[in-house]
């Protein structure tokens, strides 16, 4: 769509500036003028004035009286002065021959005038700027494209506008799959017809955010080669009850209008949330604009091919009546990507980058396990603008390498100050990671080790790296992960005899992983297969709460605690076995500030 210029002013407001431009003028500027040019005197200097002969031309007018007298020179000038009760100065003036003298014949306005004035301006003036504003409202809150309250702001991309196909879609092949059904039908309404079956009316793409939900949509619109009305759930939110149910009819009716076409509505659980069942507390503009949509998905026909899309990462918390058969009868999943679907992801987003011919994107695609699809898009682009920062026209391996690590930690600190003690630290800390990761069977290969500073607030990091896609954890695995994040702190604990904050983040994965173990996955022996935590908002974060009494609660911090001491000793003792290699892998890394994996086995593995 051609990109909208800002509107001009309207005219009204160049003549509001100009009025008050002039209304200033009047009330201001005009009346000093004036008086730099007439004189005030006082009444009986007027007299002395009519006595001697000076004055030329008096009026009379109804509070004062103007005349004009000769000067010293000759040159005549304007004078004003009160008004006063004085009988006799029509006889002067008449006595004096010389002097032309009139009063001011009051001007009679005529009654239609007087009514105008009274009645018809004071009304225009309380009217027309309450009716300027309203309209300036109106605008303001209905957005430039709507001039009424009613008026629905969805976007509408004609015949494939978007510019979107199923091959610009990686990594998602089973939501690709299933909305390839809903491009057929729009194509071919007849053969479904023939058979008699009815396509879904509505379909629910479900996933965290940054999978590409908006985009399989879009990308539906441009396989289809249909219009796409695209709108967000919040733009049906209205201060005003009532203006949000407007919006879904005139949206619903505009469909109807461009039939086959496909209605997406983003973020559908801002309208969609649960009904309140209580009679306080509940949003009723919320929920007529709910109301109104469950009504409109039943009252139109999907064989004339109007097929509703919608999108959220929140599904637990949208209503059952939105659900239900007839309505969203479809649920898609758009999962995280995995091993295969990430790299696909990275060759779609590298299409339009200058790349060298050797880069390996298996292994860019290994090291960001669990990335979205945007957070892969933001990779590339990291990577494109660190390679023309150091003056290159072709992306290449490091590039790829180094903007992995800055989306996960952050760019690097180098101008940070840190003591030669505290990188020693630091590299201990580091190696201890690794040295514990690499004498375990069931633990993930070290890819690399750097104590260089990031902007995350990490003043070192170990990156391990699965050489294959990994679904399921197995007890030991989980087990292993714990020993591996406390061998930072086994180490410093046995070569300086101390503690320091370094590990805050490692404590806190750990105990992460170990209540997990405990509480959702059966991996206690205390509680067996006990459902102990439930989760909230899977696809955010996934908050979760206990669903126990307070006595088993208890006993779940005992038995998490008993999983950290066992993995915490387990480090403890792998290092004082390999103390030796301890030293020799910190003074090296110290030396380098960053090591490959296959560094660290070289040494690790050197008689």
């Amino acid at each position: 769509m051609k990109e909208q210029k800002t509107p001009k002013k309207p005219l009204i407001f160049y003549y509001m500036v100009v009025l008050l431009v002039l209304m200033a003028l009047n009330a201001f500027v005009f009346p000093i003028l004036m008086r730099a040019q007439v004189t005030q005197v006082d009444y009986g200097t007027f007299l002395d004035q009519v006595d001697a002969g000076n004055v030329t031309t008096v009026e009379i007018q109804e509070n004062q009286i103007a005349f004009a007298a000769k000067g010293e020179e000759g040159k005549e000038a304007l004078y004003i002065t009160g008004k006063m009760e004085d009988p006799q100065l029509v006889e002067r003036l008449h006595a004096r021959g010389d002097v032309k003298f009139s009063q001011v014949i009051p001007k009679e306005n005529s009654p239609l005038m007087n009514f105008l004035l009274t009645w018809i301006l004071p009304l225009v003036i309380l009217i027309l700027p309450s009716f300027l504003l309203m309209r300036f409202m109106k605008k303001r809150m209905s957005g430039p494209n709507a001039m009424q309250f009613g008026k629905s702001n969805a976007k509408i991309y004609v015949q494939a506008q978007t510019g979107k196909t199923f091959a610009d879609v990686a990594g998602e092949d089973e939501a690709k799959e299933a909305l390839q059904e809903i491009v057929d039908f729009l194509h071919n309404p007849d053969k479904y017809a023939a058979i008699g079956a009815s396509m879904p009316k509505g379909a629910l793409l479900v996933g965290p955010p940054g999978t590409g939900k908006t985009l399989l949509a879009q990308a539906v619109a441009g396989e289809a080669s249909v219009p796409f009305f695209s709108i967000s759930g919040s733009e049906f939110v209205e201060m005003f009850v009532g203006m949000g149910a407007a919006k879904v009819r005139d949206l619903f009716k505009q469909a109807q209008e461009k039939a086959p076409c496909i209605v997406f509505i983003d973020e559908i659980d801002t309208i969609g949330k649960k009904r309140d069942s209580g009679a306080m507390g509940g949003n009723d503009e919320r929920e007529q604009t709910l109301n109104q949509l469950l009504t409109e998905m039943d009252g139109f026909d999907g064989k004339k091919g109007v097929v509703i899309l919608a999108a959220t990462n929140r599904p637990d918390s949208l209503d059952k009546a939105l659900l239900r058969p007839g309505r969203f009868d479809r649920r898609i999943p758009v999962e995280l990507p995995d091993l295969a679907g990430r790299e696909a992801i990275l060759r779609v987003h590298a299409k339009d980058v200058k790349m060298e011919e050797n880069i390996d994107m298996g292994s860019i695609a290994r090291a960001t396990s669990g990335a979205s699809g945007a957070e892969l898009a933001n990779i590339v682009n990291e990577a494109a603008l660190r390679a023309v920062k150091l003056g290159r026209t072709l992306v290449n391996q490091s590039d790829l390498e180094e903007s992995v690590e800055v989306v996960i930690a952050g760019y690097q600190r180098k101008g940070a100050v840190i003591s030669q003690r505290e990188k020693e630290i630091v590299a201990y800390h580091e190696i201890g990671h690794a040295l514990v990761a690499a004498r375990q069977t069931e633990s993930a290969p070290v890819h690399k080790i750097t104590i260089v500073p990031r902007t995350s607030g990490a003043l070192g990091y170990t990156m391990q790296v699965d050489e294959e896609e990994r679904v399921l954890m197995t007890r030991e695995e989980a087990q292993n992960k714990i020993a591996t994040l406390t061998g930072g702190r086994a180490a410093e604990e046995l070569i300086f005899g101390t503690f320091t904050s370094g590990a805050s983040n490692d404590i806190e994965q750990a105990t992460r992983i170990a209540r997990t173990m405990v509480t959702r996955y059966g991996m206690s022996e205390s509680f067996d297969m006990m459902a102990l935590e439930t989760v909230h908002n899977e696809y955010l974060g996934g908050d979760s709460s206990l669903i126990c009494s307070g006595e088993t609660a208890s006993r779940i911090d005992g038995e998490v605690l008993s999983l950290i001491r066992r993995a915490h000793e387990k480090a403890r003792g792998i290092l004082k076995e390999n103390v030796q290699k301890l030293h020799e892998l910190a003074r090296y890394l110290l030396e380098k500030e960053t090591i490959t994996g296959e560094e660290f086995m070289e040494i690790l593995n050197r008689e």
